[in-house]
């Protein structure tokens, strides 16, 4: 079986960490499977993904992922392919296109990874949209939520959707050793708690009701920010204009995630909306309490194991720490809860379900 992944790039997000988790796993699995990304970039996805060495990557050079001329290079890819399986806009829309116009014999998967998207919103695009969605073979859904939002707004049938919960790899963040504190905080003491967000800064994401709540925490509550994009400037003037620049640290994009889950004393992921989000699992997964919004994507995979606070509030969220951490039974509790959560969401049943779909599709 050969299958192509496409993807925009392999910046930070969960899509692209997905991608990079799961790929070795299908090609131990005797399974030939590549990916194609719009435009290669530099980022430690990328690196990580060729020092693997697991398989083909395609680039299509340094291109906004946005440029129409994608839909020609990507045809002669199609012919080399059994299936070719789709993640994001607007690598959703080329791929189709290229094969129309192809008249390529392949088959087309797409993965919808949210529950929202300016195209659903806008009065005139949807129909485009939906046009779109019906030319792929299965649209996997990665939540039920999701399933419920597509259908809505495609109208497409039941056996043409399909829902696989996305995963994680459990065991690398519940076995990962942490980092020793005093390399981030060389006058670090024991009295002080962290907390951590691990996500992109763009649009769903919301780091700036967890700043404001950090505000209403004793001083020995710090936070760290792990991850970068277009927003973060706006949470770095927020950050001074609250003067906690002694308390927020913003660290970037990390490749030792999981070492510094192990460092903190809380997860948080303050957002606005959530397709299923990996970082929530690895949360859970990291034998620490996990705090999010309430909200679709979260709500579904949080709710009855970890904590969840009404999204921008800051005085719920802030309340949610200090019970957690004020009361220590209260606190393990939660961890338990969380780890047990996670162990549903093992990457290798979601590799498994892929396979077989993939079977499937190519019987017929």
């Amino acid at each position: 079986m050969k299958v192509l992944q496409i993807i925009n790039n392999l910046e930070t997000g969960g899509a692209e960490k997905l991608l990079l988790e799961s790929l070795p796993l299908y090609n131990q699995l005797g399974i030939q499977m590549d990916i194609l990304v719009l435009n290669e970039g530099n980022s430690p996805f990328m690196k990580e993904l060729k020092a693997l060495n697991c398989c083909t990557i395609y680039s299509l050079g340094q291109k906004s992922v946005y440029n129409p001329l994608h839909i020609f290079q990507i045809i002669p890819y199609l012919k080399k392919y059994e299936i070719v399986h789709v993640h994001l806009f607007p690598s959703q829309y080329w791929a189709v296109i290229a094969k129309l116009i192809s008249f390529s014999k392949t088959k087309l998967i797409f993965t919808e990874h949210s529950t929202s998207n300016k195209r659903i919103q806008s009065s005139w695009l949807k129909y485009i949209d939906r046009f779109i969605y019906e030319k792929y073979h299965k649209i996997v859904c990665i939540t039920p939520k999701v399933l419920e939002v597509v259908k809505k707004h495609t109208n497409l049938p039941d056996e043409k959707l399909e829902i696989i919960l996305n995963g994680v790899n459990v065991g690398k963040y519940k076995n990962a050793s942490p980092l020793p504190k005093a390399d981030f905080f060389p006058q670090f003491n024991e009295n002080e708690k962290f907390i951590i967000q691990v996500s992109s800064y763009h649009g769903p994401k919301d780091q700036q009701t967890l700043i404001r709540a950090i505000s209403l925490l004793p001083e020995n509550i710090k936070l760290l920010l792990a991850g970068d994009g277009v927003t973060r400037k706006d949470c770095e003037q927020l950050v001074a204009s609250l003067k906690l620049e002694k308390r927020v640290f913003f660290l970037g994009l990390r490749m030792d995630i999981p070492n510094l889950l192990k460092n903190v004393d809380i997860v948080v992921l303050s957002s606005r909306y959530e397709g299923l989000s990996l970082s929530s699992i690895e949360g859970m997964a990291s034998g620490k309490p996990f705090v999010a919004s309430d909200v679709p994507g979260l709500s579904e995979i949080v709710g009855g194991h970890g904590l969840l606070f009404e999204v921008g509030n800051e005085k719920d969220l802030a309340e949610n720490i200090t019970k957690l951490l004020s009361d220590k039974e209260y606190y393990s509790s939660i961890v338990d809860r969380c780890q047990k959560r996670a162990e549903e969401f093992n990457i290798q049943a979601m590799v498994s379900k892929h396979i077989d779909l993939y079977n499937r599709i190519l019987s017929r």
